[in-house]
């Protein structure tokens, strides 16, 4: 898009790829947080080869904005489809902000058991962190004006994509 501020979001993920090959093994499991991650997730699943299903996680009951956000009317289903006892993790966002959303996720996670290890990847960090949460894996870092916030798109062709909206957060 012409005038967009922000980096090609496939590029983001060729970054991302190339920063987790060493790191992961095919018995990791890698778990994409609805909706965005879930994208980057199955993304990063198919090109890293991995041999364990990647999972996806909802973690709207565990944010702890819930009572004042209420629920959301697209509620998706929570699937980890293997131990987590055990496995080295990696959880999947797409857009890292105040780590609130991470640390709802790492609560659903030691649900279902004690992972080994836990590290995150994002697509995109956009900085303001409210909580001590680093992403081990970023595909870029952007600085963005106060107002401002990012939002992971995919096309029908499941091409990602990065637009920037003014007024949000």
């Amino acid at each position: 898009m012409p005038g967009n501020p922000l980096p090609d979001a496939e590029q983001l993920l060729k970054a991302l790829i190339e920063q987790m090959r060493p790191a992961v093994g095919p018995e990791t499991g890698l778990i994409g947080i609805h909706t965005g991650g879930v994208w980057v997730a199955e993304r990063l699943h198919q090109a890293l080869k991995l041999k364990v299903p990647f999972a996806t996680l909802d973690v709207s009951f565990y944010r702890d904005d819930y009572e004042s956000r209420g629920l959301h009317r697209d509620l998706k289903r929570s699937e980890i489809p293997f131990e987590v006892e055990g496995r080295d993790l990696v959880l999947v966002d797409d857009v890292l902000y105040t780590g609130r959303t991470i640390r709802a996720a790492l609560n659903e996670v030691f649900d279902y058991g004690r992972p080994n290890r836990v590290q995150l990847a994002a697509l995109v960090d956009r900085g303001g962190r409210q909580l001590p949460i680093a992403a081990q894996f970023v595909g870029a870092t952007v600085a963005l004006k106060p107002g401002q916030s990012i939002e992971l798109t995919r096309d029908a062709r499941g091409r990602l994509g990065l637009v920037l909206h003014e007024g949000g957060n």
